[in-house]
């Protein structure tokens, strides 16, 4: 899973869909250690969006949906990218979290933001097995080839070959 950095005093976590699902259970560890925690939503409209009740309290939330039904409208990335650059408080992140499409790593890899930043993303794909025997999970990495069911779903995002994935 997520590894949270003991420096990480304010994390960033960016969600898309179901991409949510992960990144809840971070939220709590980082909020029950006094972290500050900012959570960029995005969902393809608002009859989408995880409910903020069923989120801890005590984090920030900016809900975006790609037809503007709730909060920003366009992907998450696209929202996080204008965000950061209109407050200050954003800027210093050093550490961020991703969960969503392979589209949206896509997005975050070609933002000049998180060149220099620890990010970490976990992969959504099919895993045949689950348990390594069946290679359906495969990944090219810097590292060589990695199965995400059994060296994942967490990588760090500049590790993985994506000019190479055939998902």
């Amino acid at each position: 899973g997520f590894t949270l950095p003991d420096k990480a005093q304010h994390i960033l976590l960016v969600a898309g869909g179901i991409g949510i699902a992960p990144l809840r259970f971070l939220a709590d560890e980082a909020i029950k250690e006094d972290r500050e925690v900012t959570l960029f939503l995005g969902a393809m409209d608002a009859n989408c969006l995880f409910p903020d009740e069923n989120l801890p309290s005590g984090i920030e939330v900016i809900h975006t949906t790609e037809d503007g039904s709730a909060g920003f409208q366009g992907i998450v990335t696209a929202a996080w990218a204008s965000m950061h650059l209109q407050y200050r408080r954003y800027q210093n992140i050093q550490d961020i979290f991703a969960c969503g499409p392979l589209p949206m790593y896509q997005s975050i890899r070609e933002l000049p933001y998180f060149n220099d930043k620890s990010v970490q993303v976990s992969l959504e794909v099919v895993m045949g097995c689950g348990v390594g025997v069946c290679y359906g999970c495969t990944v090219k990495t810097r590292q060589g080839l990695k199965q995400v069911c059994r060296d994942g779903p967490v990588f760090n995002l500049n590790d993985i070959l994506w000019d190479e994935l055939n998902w």
